[in-house]
């Protein structure tokens, strides 16, 4: 074998520790730097067993301020599009299910949900679709879609609404139900989601759904794929705070004790 000499030995060692530098900086990872362990650089959670790291991403959840959620939660044969940023005192954001977007809006213990005529409108049908929840058509006064497009409208606390829909405004409630894997955890490898990297843990070898958690900073999940294809959702802007406050009362309209019933 010939040998290398002092010098090429020294100016490799110096361009492979300036590589592995970079790798570090931008998150991209290269064989032969430190042994090639994944998890060189990252949180650690990656070397955790896989209910560890489940247990870690959730207490992080519940500890963070606020997350911005997306993605589709099928819920009764029915499929919601969800676009909300959550926090302890509410949540903001919207909806969309068959076509239909509207949005909502919580406050403390006061929700308000805002949609154009539309949706109101379409509440009205044939009382097959229970997920809207007034009737445009028979509302006071008639032709009441009018009158609440594009206003917040109060939902009491008592009508059937208020439990349909507070949940997706719910931060505890919400994460609560959708952070769940069913059968046997296992990890699945590092992977990326959004440029941060990852690590997956599956439940029932994945048909028990999907977990990615982040391996840099906090251990956030990142993505998670419901099991038996119940929609798959993304979290970001953890901690990240945003303002929250009741519509004015000229954008307002309260319906009293219950929204007119579909």
């Amino acid at each position: 074998m010939t040998a290398i000499p002092p010098c090429r030995r020294t100016r490799r060692a110096a361009l492979t520790s300036a590589l592995c530098a970079l790798a570090v900086v931008t998150g991209t990872g290269l064989t032969g730097c430190s042994g090639g362990d994944p998890d060189a650089g990252t949180n650690g959670v990656g070397k955790l067993p896989a209910d560890r790291i489940q247990a870690r991403s959730r207490t992080a959840a519940e500890s963070a301020g606020a997350v911005h959620l997306s993605g589709n939660v099928v819920s009764n044969g029915r499929t919601y599009r969800l676009d909300m940023r959550l926090k302890s005192g509410g949540g903001t954001g919207s909806v969309t299910s068959q076509g239909v977007t509207f949005g909502l809006l919580r406050v403390g213990r006061q929700l308000y949900l805002k949609a154009d005529a539309q949706f109101w409108d379409s509440a009205d049908g044939d009382g097959k679709d229970g997920d809207h929840t007034a009737n445009g058509k028979n509302g006071p006064d008639g032709g009441a879609a009018g009158k609440l497009d594009g206003k917040y409208v109060k939902v009491p606390q008592d009508d059937p609404a208020y439990k349909r829909f507070s949940g997706f405004t719910d931060k505890g409630v919400l994460l609560e139900s959708l952070l769940t894997l069913h059968g046997t955890l296992a990890t699945d490898g590092h992977h990326e989601q959004s440029g941060v990297r990852t690590v997956r843990v599956t439940g029932g070898k994945g048909t028990g759904g999907t977990l990615d958690v982040s391996l840099e900073g906090t251990p956030y999940p990142l993505r998670l794929v419901r099991a038996g294809d119940a929609g798959t959702l993304s979290f970001s802007e953890w901690g990240k705070d945003f303002p929250l406050a009741e519509p004015d009362a000229d954008d307002t309209v309260d319906y009293g004790k219950q929204l007119p019933a579909s």
